[in-house]
């Protein structure tokens, strides 16, 4: 591990509440510094009325398990420092 990890492993427990809680909105997205991802979860939920925030309420619950699942140094390796935006 190297020491400048535990900066970047700080946004795992946020990014996984968020996604747990505001997943339709892509909070967890913004967290993460996903812009592009978390633009169009946000706007594909306000501009169907909340629609499409079931189907992306259910994947940010999912991406939010993963997220505090995932050990600290396999989660900066996948979302910080390879940019997997999606699962």
């Amino acid at each position: 591990m190297t020491t400048g990890s535990s900066g970047d492993a700080s946004k795992k427990v946020p990014a996984g509440i968020c996604g747990i809680l505001l997943g339709g909105l892509g909070i967890h997205k913004f967290v993460l510094g996903y812009n592009t991802e978390g633009l169009i979860m946000l706007l594909g939920t306000l501009l169907t009325c909340g629609f499409a925030g079931a189907i992306f309420g259910i994947i940010g619950l999912i991406e939010g398990i993963i997220y505090l699942s995932k050990p600290d140094q396999e989660f900066v390796d996948t979302y910080i420092t390879s940019k997997k935006g999606w699962f």
